[in-house]
């Protein structure tokens, strides 16, 4: 270690410097310092209540504001000089500050620690990203919504098990995901109240004798609730927490949808003509588009789970109340936020920018017999139990299978030769369309569904984004 004096501002207590390795082993600014705008909210926000409070003068406050702006040029300009022997964003920042104005600089850390101080730069950080995936969430949802439109007579294939079932409209099956993304939108409007909780006045840990008002520096950085235990509020990280649970559920809802999109995109299915503007090629094969963009959005989902599990593990062991392992919550949320920031943007322009192809959809209908259910369903209407019709109708598809050709392709004939209950209406039946159209319980593939389905999303999307789609 460096026989040379400690120079930090909590080095009074120290004789020696610590050793720049520990420096180095230390330093969170490679992360913190993105929570610099943050750090300069909370502050102006923590000043104007010790004005409030008498704490500081009037006089005060103006030099410590007008100190904080120059900070924050600086950093909008790229030129503030960030030092790592000072550790964090907050001694970088009151640092500065000190230097800009002088002893005022000082007071503004009466009545608080870094330990409340991080913990409401990061809420803000998180609230406000979170924030920011909804309104992503909304323009994906939008990209959806249109191409649904464009979509609602468009039949293909719907599957389970990978395994060609029964004929569903693209619409359908694009407002599938419609309602999982509008699902995540909807658990960030229910976080947001737990992370939207002020810490400030926590102090360390035990709170501040200082006559602090909470409440109003809830109000100024529009948080509705502050901590309830200064305890547990420097200690507590649920909101990274929750906010890594979000954007790994939105990730994995991302990945399902990149996955049909690389499936569809292959010539065995053909179903989408994949944009160039999405696409890489190969250096070697001329001939290969490759669903680059989509495989890269499945591929960061593992890296979003990773981190929640990351930080669940940081903190299964930890005492109350804080501990400098909760330095680590930085860099899990931080390249979360990056990953899912950009997936949903990207896969809005993507799903924006996609083609359907409706002739290799219509054939893959028919090679799969999905209109299978609708002639044992016509069966039951004839008298037959449906078990009975199950039956039935599996030897005339394994007939059909046989002689290469569709149900609907069978000749009368051939069909009454499996039940005398056939009849020439079943051919209206087997059209895939009307197989469609019959589907009339709420939520079904069924047209009045889907108009359904596409009004209340128009309806949700012109209110969330203020009365215009």
């Amino acid at each position: 270690m460096n026989s040379k004096p400690n120079d930090k501002p909590w080095g009074g207590r120290f004789a020696s410097s610590t050793s720049e390795l520990v420096e180095a082993f230390t330093q969170s600014l490679d992360y913190d310092r993105f929570l610099a705008l943050q750090d300069l909210a909370g502050s102006r926000s923590h000043a104007r209540m010790l004005a409030a409070q008498s704490i500081i003068t009037s006089e005060e406050l103006n030099e410590i504001l007008t100190g904080l702006d120059l900070i924050q040029h600086e950093l909008e300009r790229d030129s503030f000089e960030w030092d790592p022997g000072l550790e964090d964003v907050h001694m970088n920042i009151e640092r500065r500050l000190v230097d800009l104005i002088g002893v005022s600089g000082q007071k503004l850390h009466t009545g608080r620690s870094r330990n409340d101080q991080v913990a409401l730069d990061f809420r803000l950080y998180v609230s406000q990203a979170v924030t920011e995936w909804q309104a992503n969430i909304r323009q994906l949802i939008s990209a959806l919504v249109d191409q649904a439109d464009k979509h609602r007579e468009t039949l293909l294939p719907g599957y389970t098990h990978l395994q060609p079932a029964q004929p569903v409209s693209l619409a359908h099956h694009l407002f599938a995901y419609g309602h999982m993304f509008r699902r995540d939108y909807q658990r960030i409007d229910d976080v947001l109240p737990r992370i939207k909780v002020s810490p400030l006045g926590a102090a360390a840990l035990a709170g501040t004798t200082y006559s602090l008002d909470p409440w109003m520096v809830a109000r100024d950085l529009d948080f509705p609730g502050v901590f309830g235990n200064s305890m547990d509020a420097v200690s507590d990280r649920d909101f990274v927490l929750e906010g890594l649970f979000l954007a790994s559920m939105l990730m994995m809802h991302l990945s399902r949808l990149a996955e049909e999109i690389i499936l569809w995109s292959n010539p065995g299915f053909g179903f989408i003509i994949l944009p160039e503007t999405y696409a890489t090629g190969s250096s070697i094969m001329p001939q290969k588009k490759n669903p680059d963009v989509a495989e890269l959005i499945r591929g960061k989902t593992g890296g979003v789970f990773g981190r929640l599990m990351a930080l669940l593990t940081t903190m299964k062991a930890l005492p109350l109340t804080y501990n400098r392992d909760m330095q680590e919550d930085k860099e899990p949320f931080i390249e979360a936020h990056r990953s899912v920031s950009a997936s949903l943007q990207i896969m809005a322009g993507m799903v924006s920018a996609l083609g359907f192809n409706k002739k290799q959809m219509l054939r893959a209908l028919k090679q799969g017999y999905l209109n299978a259910t609708e002639l044992a369903d016509y069966l039951v209407s004839k008298g037959m139990t449906f078990r009975n019709a199950h039956h039935v109708t599996g030897r005339i598809v394994a007939f059909a299978e046989h002689k290469g050709a569709g149900l609907e392709e069978l000749g009368l004939e051939e069909l009454k030769g499996f039940s005398d209950l056939i009849k020439k209406d079943v051919f209206e039946v087997l059209d895939y369309q009307r197989a469609v159209q019959r589907r009339i319980t709420p939520g079904s593939t069924g047209p009045g569904s889907v108009e359904l389905q596409m009004q209340d999303f128009r309806e949700w999307l012109d209110k969330k984004n203020g009365g215009s789609v």
